[in-house]
């Protein structure tokens, strides 16, 4: 039976043009747009319909339908943006390509990131159009974001039991998240601040007189918000321990005590460590 519907663009590749778009759909490292075009076109070159490639990949049929039409007219500058009217773009496809790669595979020399310049002064493209080719596949070597691995052995075991100290909190037992602020500067200002007056916020001067640093221990109930706090002007065990002691006063004696801290070096020595009565 006929397929139905808008007859779809006839797509044939040449021999150059296969071995670009599966470069292009292979690169581990390339921008994942190009290399998803890539691949719808690949996928319509097999003759399979524009539902079954929408299928494959998991986009809409209208998306497989435009990359379609796309190459057909524009060949591979067609994947690379959409046409503005005006003189023909003097860009081609390679030198997208080559900025991208470069981009995102490599590091300009005695620099950490590439900026525009630099790029512009490697791939002989203006400032401008480096910027347009970056905000077109997303890419931001200006910005890095920051994450953590941890490497202890029983991570996945800790997360069970912390995540269920939260979600399902044992009864007769109060859990608190302990943690301390240390480096606290003690400032008095040099002159007492003049209250707040209609119209007119607080007016406080510049200058201060510094007392020294302190460090503020604190544990959060997580069933009804209540923080237990103290004051030390260090942040050893040994104050830590105090600062447990001092936990210990305030729970009353029939309740469990649950605390969730981190790794820090003070929590974990075996100075902290602490019983109930």
């Amino acid at each position: 039976m006929a397929e139905r519907g808008r007859p779809r663009a006839e797509l044939v590749l040449t021999d150059e043009e296969r071995d670009t778009l599966t470069r292009w759909a292979r690169r581990r490292k390339s921008a994942q747009a190009l290399a998803l075009r890539s691949r719808i076109v690949l996928a319509c070159a097999e003759g399979l319909s524009n539902n079954e490639v929408a299928a494959r990949e998991r986009v809409s049929q209208p998306t497989v339908g435009k990359w379609r039409r796309r190459f057909v007219e524009s060949r591979l500058d067609g994947l690379v943006d959409e046409p503005r009217p005006g003189r023909p773009a003097s860009i081609t496809a390679e030198q997208v390509e080559d900025v991208v790669v470069a981009t995102l595979e490599s590091v300009p020399d005695n620099a950490t990131h590439w900026s525009r310049a630099l790029m512009a002064k490697r791939s002989g493209l203006s400032k401008s159009t480096i910027g347009r080719i970056w905000r077109a596949f997303e890419l931001k070597p200006h910005l890095a974001d920051e994450f953590k691995l941890s490497n202890d052995p029983l991570f996945v075991e800790k997360v069970y039991d912390i995540v269920g100290l939260y979600v399902n909190p044992p009864e007769a037992a109060v859990v608190l998240c302990v943690d301390e602020k240390s480096q606290i500067q003690a400032l008095a200002r040099s002159q007492p601040a003049f209250p707040m007056m209609p119209g007119m916020p607080e007016k406080r001067t510049h200058d201060y007189v510094r007392h020294g640093t302190t460090s503020l221990f604190a544990a959060f109930d997580i069933s009804d918000g209540t923080v237990i706090t103290a004051l030390h002007r260090r942040h050893r065990a040994v104050e830590f321990r105090k600062f447990l002691a001092t936990i210990d006063t305030q729970v009353p004696d029939h309740l469990d005590v649950h605390l969730v801290c981190d790794n820090y070096g003070t929590h974990v020595c075996p100075e902290s460590e602490v019983r109930r009565r």
